[in-house]
């Protein structure tokens, strides 16, 4: 079985040729659960704290007693900026 036929399609890739902030993803998450760490940081370096952050969503929906609204906005924000920087990175100073 290929999982690559279920990923949704970027709009932004697909219909502007443009790679938006979030590509790679879905392909790296499915890295990850198949052990291949180093590629999938190297397909999307927001990889790993994206899933800390999902996973903090998670347990924010199961542990009722405390709150995780400071991590979540501080993972947030990380997140925004390792993909923010690492798109720069890669489309302005690996393809020159």
């Amino acid at each position: 079985m290929n999982i690559e036929e279920y990923m949704l399609s970027c709009p932004s890739k697909k219909y502007l040729g443009i790679e938006c902030f979030g590509c790679g993803t879905q392909r790296a998450i499915v890295m990850v659960f198949e052990g291949r760490f180093a590629e999938a940081f190297h397909m999307f370096p927001a990889v790993y704290t994206l899933l800390l952050f999902f996973a903090t969503v998670g347990l924010n929906f199961i542990d009722k007693k405390r709150n995780y609204g400071n991590l979540l906005v501080g993972l947030a924000i990380i997140n925004a900026v390792i993909m923010v920087t690492s798109y720069f990175y890669k489309h302005f100073f690996l393809h020159k």
